[in-house]
């Protein structure tokens, strides 16, 4: 393996989503970061570039490099989420392109639960509004430690510096009654390309770093839990084969912690505790596996362990408890919340029945006070709930372990999912 290919594989990876109302600019946004960091290939170009005269389009529409559902370029706006990669010299990128209409709030939760970073786009001739609130909100529940808000579409206001520092004022009024940690503010036009790669002529006013510059640069070397070793099983290994014969291994993606040979090491629910044999790959044997590796762990013992066990070191053992609280958001436009309504809730790999024992108040996204003479929660609502669980489930609190601090409830009758949950116990 070559030196430079060796340097590319180790960079970072900095996973991060758009998000804000429809028509705000996300998708533009993409497509000009795509563009400029000479990340589309030649024949994508070309049928954007078609695609675009077929619309009567004046410009290229970089808004079609993410909108790829038929649905979506008809009516020119984000359905499903779209994932795109491209990377610069010093960092990987992932990127989540998310819906911002209001009726495909699901789909930006979606696509915001595995970020690092949010991107909240604001028009800067519209200023702060119901689904920039909802959005943050949302960014703020999921534990989200980096939000760029990104004023979008200066042009139209001529880049005028009291408009953006106006926006901004609203802004952080509303964001002051959220858990982020660090918010940037980047005056932008999407469209034309200002302050996304290089720096604004137009704005000679606004001394802080374009975008790409503030995510090559961003600090997300925190964002896993290495303290807490839980180690969900999804998969148990038997070869029915001669060579592995009495082969055993456990399967699944470190959620937190570190596993090394040698630990030693307790299955929940059952407590049955061995050490660590082995830990290796599909590469051969490791030293340790932290999150978010996928790996294969071997014990001394043999033990019965099945999918939707946990592994975790003996001496540090998650909170176990069929009584769950948890901060819902319902993804259902079919059938609203239900008290004591019964449902079967996915965690990590474990899959149980819950009765949901008491909706305790819905989250007004404007205000963020606590509405509790209100007992429906729809599609979009957010909600804190009561939860018990027919068996035990092991878990950390969200704000600790995203992991293993989340999950999603399945409607028995329909196998629909109907809500993404945050443990906050």
């Amino acid at each position: 393996m070559s030196t430079d290919t060796k340097g590319y594989l180790d960079m970072d990876l900095l996973r991060f989503t758009t998000a804000g109302s429809v028509d705000d600019g996300k998708s533009t946004l993409i497509g000009r970061l795509l563009y400029d960091c000479k990340s589309i290939f030649e024949d994508q170009w070309e049928a954007v570039e078609q695609s675009s005269k077929q619309r009567g389009d004046e410009n290229v529409n970089l808004a079609l490099l993410t909108d790829g559902l038929r649905s979506e370029r008809e009516q020119g706006i984000t359905i499903d989420v779209a994932y795109r990669y491209f990377a610069t010299p010093k960092r990987k990128f992932i990127i989540a392109d998310t819906p911002g209409h209001i009726q495909y709030t699901r789909n930006m939760v979606t696509g915001a639960s595995t970020a690092n970073l949010a991107i909240i786009l604001i028009d800067a001739r519209n200023g702060v509004i119901e689904q920039t609130c909802r959005h943050s909100f949302i960014s703020s529940l999921l534990q989200i430690q980096h939000i760029v808000v990104c004023v979008n579409k200066m042009d139209l206001v001529d880049w005028s510096e009291d408009q953006f520092n106006k926006v901004v004022s609203q802004y952080k009024e509303f964001a002051s009654r959220l858990d982020v940690p660090h918010i940037d503010f980047i005056p932008i036009s999407a469209l034309l390309g200002d302050n996304v790669v290089d720096h604004s002529e137009n704005m000679d006013w606004y001394k802080g770093s374009p975008l790409l510059y503030t995510l090559e640069n961003v600090y997300i070397g925190n964002e896993h839990n290495h303290v807490d070793a839980r180690f969900p099983v999804q998969w148990v290994i038997r070869p029915h084969s001669d060579e592995y014969h009495d082969f055993r291994g456990y399967a699944g993606r470190v959620a937190g912690g570190v596993f090394k040979q040698g630990d030693e090491i307790t299955v929940l629910p059952s407590g049955f505790q061995s050490r660590i044999k082995r830990v290796h790959d599909i590469k051969g044997d490791l030293e340790e596996a932290f999150a978010p590796m996928s790996v294969t762990l071997t014990l001394e013992d043999e033990i019965d362990i099945s999918r939707g066990n946990m592994i975790v070191k003996q001496n540090n053992p998650p909170e176990s408890s069929q009584q769950i609280e948890a901060m819902l958001v319902w993804f259902s436009s079919q059938t609203d919340l239900i008290e004591r309504g019964r449902y079967i809730i996915r965690h990590t790999t474990n899959e149980v029945k819950c009765l949901l024992k008491e909706m305790k108040y819905k989250v007004d996204i404007n205000t963020l006070h606590k509405v509790e003479n209100d007992r429906s929660v729809g599609l979009n609502d957010i909600a804190r709930v009561s939860l018990q669980t027919s068996a035990p489930i092991h878990f950390d609190r969200y704000r600790r372990n995203r992991v293993t601090g989340s999950f999603v409830l399945i409607d028995e009758q329909s196998n629909n999912t109907v809500a993404a949950g945050m443990i906050i116990n």
